[in-house]
């Protein structure tokens, strides 16, 4: 028979001992719910952040001004909805009601479905918010050279507006590896949820989330760290100097 420990710090080790890899598997299932909900959310918020800019003129067809209407109407719904709803609420919604009209919807997709379309929101927001931020008279002038709005914002603003919101984009991701835990309550097995089982089988449920917590913190911390070091890169070298300036230089 395993001796047990006797001290907090030998429950910890004894745990993470017992019970490593069901602590990595969570954490895994916890990276994977992160960067699939934040990519797909991602495009979700890129597509409505496009459509809400749209703009609409009275020259315009009645047919174009309708659906327009429309469309970014029920946008504005989405976007309310989700983030005036909590993610635990949503992911409860979701299982429970894909359950409800005999659609057997495994937790974790229900999970994936649910931080994407919950990230989905929030970036819709951030990404017209960087479209904003773009100086109008670049959106004028691509659209005086006969740019369709589509052209004018890929070739134009996103790439300048994708560079402002990096941030933002960041910090949805750290969010999202947080907020993932909220699924544990349709027993999508992440982090959180690995946790309840290791730590019921002995009661030490201390040791237990402060290893938790420890993973929680790594992995923020280390993609905290990789996403500052992609912005910096993103500015360019600190060396730059435009073209213009080099050849005043030489003169």
């Amino acid at each position: 028979m395993t001796e047990m420990p006797t001290t907090f710090f030998g429950w910890v080790g004894f745990l993470f001992q017992e019970y490593g890899d069901l602590f990595l598997k969570g954490a895994g299932t916890t990276l994977l719910l992160a960067v699939v909900g934040t990519v797909i959310g991602f495009l979700i918020g890129l597509l409505a952040g496009i459509v809400r800019t749209v703009r609409v003129d009275k020259k315009d067809p009645w047919i174009k001004k309708i659906l327009m209407k429309i469309v970014q109407g029920v946008l504005v719904a989405y976007i309310e909805v989700f983030r005036a709803t909590p993610m635990i609420v949503q992911a409860a919604l979701i299982y429970y009601g894909t359950m409800y009209i005999n659609i057997d919807m495994p937790a974790l997709t229900a999970g994936l479905v649910t931080i994407s379309i919950n990230t989905g929101a929030y970036m819709a927001e951030i990404v017209r918010g960087g479209i904003i931020s773009v100086d109008k008279g670049q959106t004028e002038g691509a659209q005086s050279l006969g740019m369709t709005h589509w052209q004018t914002m890929t070739s134009v603003v996103l790439p300048q507006a994708i560079r402002n919101i990096m941030p933002a984009i960041g910090n949805e991701f750290v969010i999202n590896i947080k907020d993932s835990a909220v699924l544990s309550i349709i027993s999508v097995p992440e982090l959180f949820f690995q946790t309840k089982s290791a730590a019921g089988t002995y009661f030490q449920y201390f040791p237990a989330y402060l290893i938790t917590c420890i993973i929680y913190f790594a992995m923020t911390f280390v993609i905290t760290r990789i996403l500052m070091a992609l912005e910096k890169k993103m500015d360019g070298p600190a060396s730059f100097v435009i073209k213009d300036e080099l050849q005043r230089r030489a003169l």
